[in-house]
């Protein structure tokens, strides 16, 4: 049974090639639009996090980074969370999206921040050039956006629609890969004095969970956040990318039943007179239509492979050229593999059915 399978599909070698192909695709387009989507989001969630702070406390209703608007909390608030119990120590920053023509969204978010504070609760450390000087348009880079750019230390890059020195590069990733002095920013957003939220460090033996019921007691109406999880909130708030990505997988699992369906219809067609030979030789209906359902799963797990292979290719080829991630999932991989088999046994089961009700007499005769 698995020779005549695997005889069928070397029988038309090219649209064999071109079916899994064609599958392949299908998979692609899943497993990279999915992985890009969810990537990106975690690896901003990830940055976000890595900024040597336990909890951050902002305007409420304000989840992701900041937005084109000026800030809300006034300056003073850091010495005011100082104070709470557990606390030990509260750094103010600005983040504010602003237009990126060389971004694929275009736009881009910049961090403000007092340099000496920031880097003491984050680790941040230059390791090319210098610091940006307070109230100049001077900013660092971190070095993995260096990278993409080709940036050096002494080019510009636009932002507030006039250019900004690069003066240093800066590691590990953290936040928004730009950084500019807080005071800049203030004045470029009529904020002076304000700012858009404040990292919070906690003392080590106090908990996230203590230091966060005080913080929210102390300060009720403001939003506070575990750092940690912000990849969970980051994810949960956009209902509408779960809705596409969705949309997109059954589509995409659709026309991979389609290919199977031209695909295994043609083959049925062609091999009528085979089938009839078959049949007068024995063998049963539902063996032939299990031999034909067979080549289906074969082909649609070729091209599964095929797909996957592919995604590994454009996801390195991604990380060489741009700081995009891709996550390639375990449970979006076997939703993949589940999807695309039964994608494929739906797609064979119309012809193998024909197959299997073909009268031997006249598939003997059929030319």
């Amino acid at each position: 049974m698995e020779n005549l399978v695997f005889s069928n599909m070397m029988h038309r070698p090219a649209r064999t090639v071109v079916s899994v192909l064609g599958i392949a695709v299908g998979v692609l387009l899943i497993v990279f639009t999915v992985g890009l989507a969810n990537g990106s989001i975690r690896e901003q969630a990830r940055r976000d996090a890595n900024v040597g702070a336990e909890l951050r406390v902002s305007a409420s209703g304000s989840i992701g980074i900041g937005g084109p608007d000026a800030f809300r909390l006034l300056d003073s608030l850091p010495a005011e969370i100082a104070k709470v119990e557990g606390v030990r120590s509260a750094v103010g920053i600005g983040q504010n999206s602003v237009d990126a023509p060389d971004n694929n969204t275009g736009k881009r978010t910049v961090d403000g921040i007092n340099f000496d504070e920031y880097t003491a609760i984050s680790g941040l450390r230059v390791v090319d050039g210098r610091a940006f000087t307070p109230g100049t348009d001077e900013v660092i880079i971190d070095s993995a956006w260096q990278r993409q750019k080709g940036y050096k230390v002494g080019d510009t890059t636009p932002i507030y629609e006039r250019p900004f020195t690069i003066v240093g590069i800066y590691e590990p990733a953290g936040g928004p890969r730009i950084k500019m002095s807080l005071d800049s920013m203030q004045r470029q957003l009529g904020s002076e004095n304000k700012i858009s939220s404040v990292l919070i460090a906690i003392e080590p033996n106090t908990t996230v969970e203590e230091a966060g019921r005080r913080l929210q007691e102390a300060f009720p109406d403001l939003q506070v956040v575990r750092l940690s999880d912000l990849e969970e909130l980051y994810m949960s708030g956009m209902p509408a990318m779960n809705i596409f990505l969705n949309v997109f997988i059954g589509i995409a699992a659709a026309i991979s039943a389609l290919v199977i369906l031209l695909t295994m219809y043609t083959t049925v067609t062609e091999r009528t007179r085979q089938i009839g030979i078959l049949k007068s030789l024995g063998m049963s209906n539902g063996k032939i239509a299990w031999t034909i359902t067979q080549e289906a799963l074969v082909i649609s797990m070729a091209g599964i492979i095929v797909g996957l292979i592919l995604t590994v290719v454009m996801r390195f080829g991604l990380n060489l050229i741009t700081t995009l991630e891709v996550e390639i999932s375990p449970v979006v991989v076997a939703t993949v593999i589940v999807v695309g088999l039964i994608g494929g046994a739906l797609g064979a089961f119309y012809p193998a059915m024909r197959a299997a009700k073909l009268d031997a007499v006249e598939a003997l005769s059929y030319e």
